[in-house]
C-alpha cells in the first residue's frame, strides 16, 4: 500500500473528533464562513421574497405614477388595453385629532384608492378584517397614526377640511413597501373623502400612481416600453413587479454586497489563522514526521498525510460554518427587522452557501499549502533538531497551490460582485494592509536585533523575545495590528455617523417643514407663523415635481443602464425657479442670471449630477412637467451643502423657465426650540391645506435606520475582530515550542513565572506603542472611507472614544497574549528537558 491510500490510513489513525492542535484552523474557517454564509443566504432570502412578492408590494405588475396631473383619456385608454387599471392618489397631509383647545397634530401620508383596490393581496385590518377601499366618510390608519392620536375603531380625525370617521386599524397593507419612505404614517380613504378635505388644488404636491393587473403571459417590460414610446414627453414613472421596491431592492443589493465584502476580509483574516493554525499543528508533530522520514516515508507521504488530517479539519469547521450560517438567518431577520424591508423566513439558499464553502475551501489552501510543503521537504534530522530549526521552504509545491487558490478566491469575489471595481478595490486594500503589517513585523524584528543589549534584565529579554531563532514577530504584528486597527475602524465608524445623525445634521436643519402653501397668500402664511414665534426665519421656495427625460442629445428612456452617479435620473425629482443663487449652494462653473432674465430658459445643475452626466456649460437639459416637456440650457453648475436638511434642488431654473406652470410654495421655519407645536396649531384654521412636517420626527427615522445599519456593520466586523483575536492566538501557538524552550532554560537559570510574564508583557507593550500609531492610521483611513464614501456622512470621530477604545482593545489584545503564554509557563522544566 502506498501513496493516498497509505496516506488515508495512517491519518486516519491520527485524527479524532477533538481535533487536538488542528481546533485554531477550525475555528478561524468556522468564523469566516458563517459570517459569509449568513451574510449571503439573508440578502438572497431577501431579495427572492421581494420577487415573490413583487406584484402584490407594487399592487400590480406594471405601475405608472406622474406628479400633480391625473393621466389624459388617450393615456387611460392605453393602460386599459393592458388589463385591469386601478389609481391611486398620494400626498403629505396632516391628520388633527384631540380637542379643539389642545389638537393633536401628526404628518401623515395621505392614500386615496378606487374601488379596486387592490389588484392583488388583501387589506388586513387589527380586527381581523380584509377589506378592500373604505366606505366615504372613513379611513383606515396605520397603528403608528392611531397611538399617537389616541384613537381607535370609531374616533374619529380631521384632514384637510374633511372631518373622518376611523374605520379600522391596519395590520398588513400589501403594498406598503412599495410605497417607499412615507414621512409619516398612512391614511386610507376613498376618493370622494380626499376630494372633501380640499386639498386637490391646482399646483398642489400628490402624485397618481396607475397599477395595472395584466393578462397571463403578457410581458411587463414591453408594456412599459411601449407605453413610454407612445407617449414620451409624459414624465411617467414606470415599475414593473420584478423590481416592486427599487430603494428596497438597492438597499439590499448594496448592503448585502458591502457586508459580503467585510466577510471576506474577515475570512482573509482567517486564512492568516488557518495558516498560524496549520505550523503550530505541524510544530507540535515534528517527531512523528521525522519517524515517518526515518522508517522510508518520502515527503510525498509526508505532505499527503498532514493534507488529509488539515482537509478533515477545514471541512469540519467549513460544515459547522455553513450549518450556523444558514441557521443564523431567522435570528438576524428578527433581531434587524426595524430595517429589513421584508422578513424572509427559513429557507436554504443552495448558492450563498456554496460560494460560502468556496471560499473557505480556497482560503484553506492557499494558507495551509506552503506549510505543508515545508512539512514534507524538510529531512528527518531537520525536524528532530526542533522548534529552533526552521523547517525547509516548500519551493513551487507550496507557493504554486497557495497562489492559485488565492487568485481563485479572487476571481470568485470580484467576479460575483455588483460591483467588480469596488470589490478589487477593497480586496487590494485588506491585502495591502496585511502585507503593510508583515513589512512592519519584518522591519521590526531587523531593527531590534540591531539594537544595543539594555542592562535591565527584563527589557532585554522582551527585545530579545522579538528577534531570536524561532520568533514570530512578524506573525505577532499581523494579529496585533489587525485586532487594534478593526478597533480602530468600528470606533471611527460609530462615532461619526452618530456624531452626524445626532449633532451636524439637528444644528443646522430647520425646526417645521410646511408644504403646499398658497403662493397669493404667503404673507398672511408669513404673518401666522411669526404671531406664534415671533423670533421664527421662514424661507419660502416654489416647489414642483418633474421627471428628467434627456440631456445633450441623449434620451434617459434609451438608456439601458443609467451612469454611476445619475440618481436624479431615476423618477421625479423637486424642480424650483429663483432669481439668485439659492442659501447653501455655491457656484463653482458658469454665471448666474440677472434678476429680470428673459431670454433663453436656463437651469443650474447640481455638480456632481453634471459630472456623472458629462455635462458642459451650454448643454441642454430636457424635463417633463406636467405632461409637457420643457427644455433650457445649462447656465452654471453649483456644489450643494445636502447636509443642511433645508430645500436643496438638484435643479434650479430661471423664472421664465416654468414659472408658469400651476405651483405652490415650500416652506422652512427656523425658530427656538419647543415652538413647532404652537406654530403647528396656529397654521390649523387658517391653512387646512399647509403639511407642517417637524424636522425631529424625521431625524428620529433617519437616526433609527442609520443606527441600524452602522449595528449591522459593526456586528459584521465583529466577526473580523473574533478572526484577528484567533491569528493571534494562532501565531502564539505556533511558537509555543520556541517559547517553552526558552521559558525552560531561563526558569533552570532562576528565572520565576512572573519575570518570565512580565518580560511577554513589556514584549507586547512594546509591539503595541509601534502599532498604536499604524491602527490608527489604518483604521481612521477605513472609517473615513466608509463614512464619507459609502454613507456620505461628514467626517466627524470621536477622538475621545477612539482614543479609549484604542486604549481597551491593546488591554484586550496583550491580555489574549498573555493568557495565551501562561500555559507555557506552567511546564515543568524537568519534563521538558527529556522532550528538548
Amino acid at each position: 500500500m502506498s501513496g493516498w491510500p497509505l496516506a488515508w490510513r495512517l491519518a486516519r489513525r491520527e485524527l479524532d473528533w477533538r481535533f487536538r492542535g488542528l481546533r485554531l484552523l477550525v475555528v478561524c474557517l468556522f468564523l469566516g464562513v458563517a459570517a459569509l454564509a449568513a451574510i449571503g443566504s439573508l440578502a438572497d432570502a431577501i431579495g427572492r421574497e421581494l420577487a415573490d412578492r413583487g406584484a402584490a408590494i407594487l399592487g400590480g405588475d406594471v405601475e405608472f405614477a406622474v406628479s400633480q396631473r391625473t393621466a389624459t383619456p388617450a393615456e387611460l385608454a392605453d393602460m386599459a388595453r393592458l388589463g385591469t387599471v386601478s389609481a391611486t392618489v398620494r400626498m403629505q397631509a396632516s391628520a388633527i385629532g384631540g380637542t379643539p383647545a389642545a389638537p393633536t397634530v401628526v404628518p401623515i401620508q395621505l392614500k386615496a384608492v378606487d374601488a379596486r383596490y387592490p389588484l392583488y393581496g388583501r387589506v388586513t385590518l387589527a380586527d381581523g378584517r380584509s377589506v378592500g377601499p373604505p366606505p366615504t366618510g372613513q379611513a383606515w390608519i396605520a397603528p403608528a397614526l392611531a397611538d399617537r392620536l389616541g384613537v381607535g375603531r370609531g374616533g374619529a380625525v380631521r384632514i384637510g377640511s374633511a372631518r373622518l370617521t376611523i374605520g379600522g386599524v391596519i395590520a398588513d397593507e400589501p403594498d406598503r413597501l412599495g410605497e417607499g419612505f412615507t414621512l409619516g404614517p398612512v391614511a386610507i380613504v376613498a376618493p370622494a373623502s380626499l376630494a372633501a378635505t380640499g386639498l386637490l388644488q391646482p399646483g398642489s404636491l400628490y402624485d397618481y400612481r396607475y397599477r395595472i393587473r395584466m393578462a397571463p403571459g403578457r410581458n411587463p417590460a414591453t408594456a412599459i416600453d411601449t407605453f413610454r414610446n407612445a407617449f414620451p414627453a409624459g414624465g411617467w414613472e414606470a415599475k414593473t413587479r420584478d423590481r416592486a421596491s427599487p430603494g428596497a431592492s438597492r438597499f439590499v443589493d448594496r448592503m448585502g454586497q458591502f457586508l459580503t465584502l467585510v466577510g471576506l476580509a474577515a475570512l482573509a483574516i482567517a486564512g492568516i489563522g488557518v495558516g498560524g493554525g496549520v505550523s503550530s499543528f505541524l510544530a507540535q508533530r515534528r517527531p512523528a514526521l521525522a519517524t515517518l522520514k526515518v522508517l522510508g516515508a518520502t515527503g510525498g507521504d509526508v505532505a499527503r498525510i498532514v493534507a488529509i488530517e488539515v482537509g478533515a479539519a477545514a471541512l469540519v469547521g467549513i460544515g459547522a460554518g455553513l450549518i450556523v450560517g444558514a441557521a443564523a438567518v431567522p435570528l438576524l431577520v428578527v433581531a434587524a427587522r426595524s430595517v429589513l424591508p421584508v422578513a424572509p423566513g427559513f429557507v436554504l439558499e443552495p448558492w450563498p452557501l456554496a460560494r460560502a464553502a468556496a471560499y473557505g475551501l480556497l482560503v484553506a489552501i492557499a494558507f495551509a499549502a506552503p506549510p505543508l510543503a515545508s512539512a514534507g521537504a524538510t529531512p528527518a534530522a531537520g525536524l528532530l533538531r526542533g522548534a529552533l530549526a526552521p523547517m525547509r521552504g516548500g519551493g513551487r509545491r507550496g507557493w504554486v497551490p497557495a497562489l492559485a487558490a488565492g487568485g481563485a478566491a479572487l476571481l470568485l469575489a470580484i467576479g460575483t460582485s455588483d460591483q467588480p471595481l469596488l470589490a478589487a478595490g477593497f480586496l487590494a486594500a485588506v491585502a495591502a494592509t496585511l502585507l503593510l503589517l508583515a513589512g512592519l513585523g519584518w522591519a521590526i524584528r531587523r531593527g531590534v536585533a540591531r539594537l544595543s543589549r539594555p542592562r535591565r534584565p527584563l527589557l532585554r529579554l522582551a527585545l530579545a523575545a522579538l528577534h531570536r531563532p524561532g520568533a514570530r514577530t512578524e506573525a505577532l504584528v499581523v494579529a496585533l495590528g489587525l485586532g487594534l486597527t478593526l478597533f480602530v475602524l468600528l470606533a471611527g465608524i460609530r462615532t461619526s455617523i452618530d456624531s452626524a445623525v445626532a449633532t451636524t445634521v439637528p444644528a443646522r436643519a430647520p425646526a417645521l417643514f410646511a408644504l403646499d402653501v398658497p403662493r397669493d397668500r404667503e404673507a398672511a402664511f408669513r404673518a401666522t407663523v411669526l404671531s406664534a414665534a415671533p423670533d421664527a426665519t421662514i424661507r419660502t421656495v416654489p416647489l414642483m415635481r418633474g421627471t428628467i427625460t434627456g440631456y445633450r442629445d441623449i434620451r434617459v428612456a434609451d438608456l439601458k443602464q443609467l451612469p454611476e452617479g445619475a440618481w436624479a435620473l431615476r423618477g421625479e425629482r423637486g424642480l424650483t425657479y429663483a432669481t439668485m443663487v439659492p442659501e447653501g449652494s455655491k457656484l463653482t462653473a458658469g454665471r448666474w442670471w440677472p434678476q429680470d432674465y428673459a431670454g433663453e430658459p436656463l437651469v443650474s445643475v447640481d455638480e456632481r449630477l453634471a459630472q456623472a452626466l458629462d455635462l458642459k456649460i451650454g448643454d441642454r437639459l430636457t424635463i417633463a412637467l406636467l405632461g409637457v416637456e420643457r427644455t433650457a440650457r445649462v447656465a452654471s453648475f453649483r456644489r450643494i451643502e445636502w447636509d443642511t436638511l433645508g430645500f436643496n434642488f438638484v435643479m434650479v431654473f430661471s423664472p421664465n423657465a416654468i414659472a408658469d406652470a400651476p405651483h405652490n410654495l415650500a416652506a422652512t421655519i427656523d425658530m427656538a426650540k419647543r415652538r413647532e407645536g404652537a406654530v403647528t396649531r396656529a397654521l390649523l384654521a387658517p391653512f387646512p391645506s399647509v403639511s407642517v412636517i417637524e424636522v425631529r420626527g424625521v431625524l428620529a427615522q433617519v437616526r433609527g435606520i442609520v443606527g441600524q445599519v452602522a449595528a449591522a456593520i459593526a456586528a459584521a466586523a465583529g466577526v473580523a475582530v473574533a478572526a484577528g483575536i484567533a491569528v493571534l492566538i494562532g501565531a502564539i501557538a505556533a511558537a509555543r515550542e520556541a517559547r517553552t524552550y526558552d521559558a525552560v532554560v531561563l526558569r533552570v537559570l532562576g528565572a520565576t513565572r512572573w519575570q518570565l510574564l512580565a518580560g511577554q508583557a513589556i514584549e507586547y507593550a512594546l509591539l503595541g506603542m509601534v502599532l498604536a500609531i499604524v491602527a490608527l492610521t489604518l483604521g481612521l483611513g477605513g472609517a473615513w472611507y466608509v463614512v464619507t464614501q459609502l454613507f456620505a456622512f461628514p467626517w466627524a470621530p470621536d477622538p475621545v472614544v477612539v482614543a479609549l477604545t484604542l486604549v481597551v482593545g491593546l488591554a484586550a489584545v496583550v491580555g489574549v497574549g498573555l493568557a495565551g503564554a501562561w500555559p507555557i509557563l506552567s511546564v515543568r522544566p524537568a519534563r521538558a528537558l527529556r522532550q528538548l
